[in-house]
């Protein structure tokens, strides 16, 4: 039985849509690629397999799609699906965990050595002509670094900063179980206890009711003032106005946001011109990294022939983890 695809979105080149159009035809099911939410709305009635953002436009799509048996979303998030009600009772959701982790890691390491090498303060003396070389610079190397979440992008970092060795790297998730790279794993119960030795905290949580506030105005306090703060997963983790009063009162070295409570950060919001705060607009994980978007297509096209032949698939959200 051949299945009705439906594609939306305009980041894959014409080989990424070979690729798909390809295993469609091999297993006897149609595609259909629209570049946005509109021009697929024709095509939604009939759609069974969707390909797609799993963005805030996603749930109101849903009941254009009587017949939907798998959301196959692109994105790793998938904040917007999970919420109870969105999606149907049966209703198969993938995300696109394992093609993010690369560039996030990458992008991580980049804030993370612009704020301990003090680079924003030198960008400013350089707009301003002048020629000075004494600030006080901090460093990876021999740093205690935990991080919050230890799935692709957390593993993928951790790996990375191990190269700035020696360097300790404590993983917290959930459970405690083990992941690759970190010298130790805890359960998320112990953040209050690894927090105050924190040189660098990073924050790769996906955005749940498990997530919600984590870093609280007391947690922000208990740090280092010396210590550095990176958050790629969910701006909802975080107390954002406690962590720009710690900014403001110098009782944090720096923060590095490329996620917040409220996207587009609001014209008048105090994160934009925050001592100490590097802005990023949302832009970690975009899929412009050609390792991403091969990635997407490549365990869509495996997962295809998995649903086809009822195998088990790829990245199968737990909806009522959020992940």
């Amino acid at each position: 039985m051949g299945y009705h695809i439906t594609a939306v979105g305009s980041a894959f080149d014409a080989g990424h849509i070979e690729n798909i159009r390809n295993t469609a035809a091999s297993l006897g099911c149609t595609v259909r690629f629209c570049p946005d939410w509109d021009s697929s709305l024709p095509h939604l009635a009939q759609t069974e397999i969707l390909f797609a953002p799993s963005d805030s436009r996603s749930p109101s799509m849903i009941p254009e799609m009587p017949h939907l048996k798998w959301f196959s979303s692109y994105y790793a998030g998938v904040d917007p699906l999970v919420v109870p009600g969105v999606l149907p009772e049966g209703v198969l959701l993938t995300n696109g965990s394992g093609a993010y982790g690369i560039t996030i890691a990458e992008h991580i390491i980049m804030v993370s050595l612009m704020m301990m090498r003090r680079m924003p303060e030198y960008e400013h003396f350089v707009r301003t002509r002048q020629f000075r070389s004494d600030l006080v610079i901090g460093s990876l190397y021999d740093a205690n670094v935990v991080v919050c979440g230890t799935g692709d992008i957390g593993t993928q970092f951790a790996k990375r900063v191990r190269a700035f060795c020696p360097a300790s790297v404590i993983g917290l998730n959930r459970t405690g179980h083990d992941a690759e790279g970190f010298d130790r794993v805890l359960p998320m119960s112990r953040l209050d206890e690894v927090l105050p030795q924190a040189d660098l905290l990073v924050l790769t949580l996906p955005g749940t009711p498990h997530t919600d506030d984590l870093l609280t105005a007391g947690r922000i306090a208990s740090m280092k003032k010396t210590a550095f703060l990176v958050n790629v997963g969910r701006g909802n983790c975080i107390d954002q106005n406690a962590l720009i009063d710690a900014l403001k009162a110098g009782n944090l070295a720096g923060a590095a946001l490329d996620v917040f409570r409220i996207e587009p950060i609001p014209e008048n919001d105090p994160a934009w011109n925050t001592p100490g705060l590097l802005v990023t607009p949302h832009c970690s994980g975009k899929m412009t990294m050609a390792f991403t978007r091969d990635t997407l297509v490549d365990t869509f096209c495996e997962n295809l022939k998995r649903f086809h032949e009822g195998k088990p698939m790829l990245h199968v959200v737990d909806k009522t983890l959020g992940y």
